[in-house]
Parts: C-alpha cells; structure tokens; sequence
C-alpha cells in the first residue's frame, strides 16, 4: 500500500495563482477604455491616475510599458489611446465586469459589489462569458446605463 502524504489529496481542486501582471495590464486597459469610452482620446495620465487610484508617474511608467507591447500608443504628456490589441482586452474586462454585474442584480437579486465583479472578470474565458451573455438574454446595458460590449454570442 502507498503511503500518501498530508499535502496529497486525492480528486482535489485545482489551484490556480494568476499572473499579478496580467490583470495589473488588464486594469489598465480597462480604465483606457472607460475613459475613452466617455469621449477623452486620448485618456489622459490624470484621468488613469485618478480613476486607478495611482501616482501620474505611475501612470507614466506603465502607458511606455503599455507601448512597448503593443496595447497602446503613447503620447509623452499628453496620455494613451488603445490600439486594436489593446482595445481587444480592454473591450472583454468591461465586457465581463458588467455581464457579472447583470447576474448579481437581476438574476442572484444580490447588491452589486464591484470589487466581487473586478475580481471575477479577469478570471472569463470568452466562452464562460459568452454562455453567460446568453443565459442573461444578451443584455444591453448594465445597472449603471452602461452599454455592454456584444460578443461572439451576440451575432
């Protein structure tokens, strides 16, 4: 008979630590897109840093990190508009965020906590977001009146 250790468990969960980079970018695009959702293009370095809660050179030192990625174009004292690529996550964090915030209102009947949200949305493969997209019935705006971005489920 094998002898298991304590730290073995047999039909366990899987633990899953995500890259605090990843959702730190994601953050940021996020935030780019709210801005520029609202009409600021490009989003200005106070706009990010009030909106994030971080430091104008904060800010800075991510938009050229940002840049060098290819997520958005740079512009020194001025702010950062996203490109494609960054648009492309930029759209799915907002998208996930008030998909999430959809089911907490409507369908769980729970107070929205943003914090639960932003902390769900990085963590959607495009597919979850998609059958939940569906199974809310294709929402069009999330409860702040915001339009929620369609997806492939959408067409």
């Amino acid at each position: 008979m094998q002898k298991r250790s304590r730290l073995e468990v047999p039909h366990a969960e899987e633990l899953f630590v995500p890259a605090v980079t990843s959702e730190h970018t994601e953050m940021y695009l996020k935030a780019i897109w709210l801005i520029q959702e609202r009409g600021e293009v490009p989003a200005r370095i106070g706009s990010i840093a009030r909106l994030l809660k971080v430091t104008p050179p904060s800010v800075v030192d991510m938009l050229k990190e940002l840049s060098s990625h290819g997520y958005v174009t740079y512009m020194s004292r001025k702010g950062a508009k996203l490109t494609d690529k960054g648009a492309e996550i930029g759209k799915r964090m907002i998208r996930n965020t008030r998909l999430i915030e959809v089911l907490m209102k409507e369908r769980l009947h729970v107070e929205v906590d943003e914090r639960i949200a932003c902390g769900i949305e990085h963590h959607m493969s495009g597919e979850f977001a998609d059958a939940l997209c569906i199974l809310l019935d294709h929402p069009k705006k999330c409860h702040h009146g915001n339009a929620i971005p369609f997806g492939n489920c959408c067409t």
